[in-house]
């Protein structure tokens, strides 16, 4: 498949509905990829300077919306934003990446492979023109379509100050639900969620209850079938520690599958991503 451009116009046939039921939804957006994965998802945002806590608190997240195919939507910045995109791709789901430059343009650098896959397999947007370089001001009015995209947004690391603040600022005008991930009180990357707890946000401590707060406990039930297939890829992986394709390999499945139990497995906490890609049991 070939990564495509597209325009859609606010009012006219195939803009997010959820989208152009905000207060100040853009007249147009350009994007790059399939329009029609446009479906309201889980906004998921955090800190740039992200700790090993807030990384693995995003993946957990991540993995599990993509589990339930929810779209994990976001900004492609380093940090939370950029292992957000990951852990969905990991898991064989779809992610969406809105930016403060044109849709075509690779910013931040780090995120140009990210950029390049969901171009390629998702959808890649912004409302500025293509071609557009990146500008301080852009990225603040492009939270709220990441707010507007969303049926809510999930806070995994913040610290003060943070621009995740205007996008749970947009989420809330929009009518959203906005979660976050409670931090230590002595880490300086959880100052802002913390901050946000204290002005309403609703804790969230593990997926279950992201779940039952969407309304979507019952996505959690596993068919036995697939729960079969949960079973043998831990039993593998107790054994030894593999990346995805070789996992695949070994037990004879396709590559999507091994990615979606990949996910599904660590976003339950069985097993855990290592820095070298490989899975693996605690």
């Amino acid at each position: 498949m070939s990564a495509r451009t597209f325009v859609l116009e606010l009012d006219q046939p195939g803009y997010p509905p959820q989208l152009a039921d905000t207060p100040d939804p853009p007249k147009r957006l350009y994007g790059v990829g399939d329009p029609s994965l446009l479906a309201p998802g889980l906004a998921i945002v955090g800190a740039r300077k992200a700790t090993p806590y807030g990384l693995r608190a995003t993946r957990l997240f991540a993995s599990w919306a993509a589990g339930v195919e929810l779209a994990v939507i976001s900004g492609a910045a380093i940090g939370c934003d950029g292992e957000a995109h990951r852990a969905a791709i990991d898991a064989g789901g779809t992610t969406i990446a809105v930016l403060g430059c044109g849709a075509d343009v690779d910013y931040p650098r780090r995120s140009a492979g990210i950029l390049a896959h969901m171009r390629q397999h998702t959808a890649v947007l912004s409302e500025l023109p293509f071609g557009t370089p990146p500008a301080r001001w852009a990225f603040v009015r492009r939270n709220r379509i990441i707010a507007g995209l969303s049926r809510a947004l999930l806070v995994v690391e913040a610290g003060l100050p943070s621009g995740t603040f205007s996008t749970a600022d947009a989420a809330l005008d929009a009518g959203r639900d906005v979660f976050v991930v409670p931090g230590s009180i002595f880490s300086p990357e959880s100052r802002g969620s913390n901050r946000l707890m204290s002005q309403g946000a609703v804790p969230v401590t593990d997926v279950s209850e992201l779940a039952n707060a969407l309304g979507m406990s019952g996505t959690r039930a596993i068919h036995s079938s697939v729960q079969i297939e949960c079973d043998s890829v831990a039993r593998a992986l107790a054994a030894d520690p593999q990346r995805p394709d070789d996992l695949a390999r070994a037990l004879g499945i396709d590559i999507v599958s091994a990615a979606r139990t990949l996910g599904r497995l660590e976003a339950s906490g069985a097993i855990v991503r290592y820095p070298d890609g490989r899975y693996g049991v605690g």
